[in-house]
């Protein structure tokens, strides 16, 4: 009984830490996104950005995770609604499940702050976040919307740009 118990113990205690772990395609989006933010700039900031990741995203735990290596470039808030969002400040935000269109609304309430927007559900990216994540388990690629990009305030590295136009930067 008492090595049956042992077992379980350990097995569930396995179970636990390998359920605490990222999975690759959360490495990737997490990589993508830190490499997005890390060549951003914005006009007035003299810390890391403060990054707001929507409750409604996939990979809510793995870009908030500060335990994981290697450090994040931001700061995260998770937020639930747009109120939170505004409240919390963000320098950035990253989208889950919110339409184009709802990302315009949170857009048109910042108006006038530098705002960096990055959605997963937005294939198109033709209106909303400027920078749009392509998941495709476990490939993680990105387009930009240059329009929205111009209107956001900040400015990223011209690099960064010409990835999203290279298929190979998955």
């Amino acid at each position: 009984m008492y090595r049956l118990t042992l077992v379980l113990m350990l097995f569930l205690s396995a179970g636990a830490v390998a359920a605490g772990t990222l999975t690759e395609t959360d490495k990737s989006v997490r990589s993508m996104v830190s490499g997005i933010v890390s060549y951003t700039r914005w006009p007035t900031l003299s810390h890391p950005p403060t990054l707001c990741i929507f409750a409604t995203s996939r990979f809510t735990q793995a870009l908030s995770r500060e335990d994981e290596q290697p450090l994040l470039p931001y700061k995260p808030a998770i937020v639930h609604n747009h109120q939170e969002a505004l409240s919390a400040t963000c320098d950035a935000v990253y989208f889950g499940n919110e339409s184009p269109a709802e990302q315009l609304e949170l857009i048109r309430q910042y108006q006038g702050k530098a705002l960096l927007l990055i959605s997963e559900q937005n294939p198109e990216c033709v209106i909303g976040s400027a920078f749009c994540l392509i998941i495709n388990d476990p490939q993680v690629r990105f387009s930009v919307n240059l329009d929205a990009l111009s209107r956001s305030g900040v400015r990223v590295n011209p690099d960064v740009l010409m990835l999203a136009r290279n298929k190979k930067h998955e």
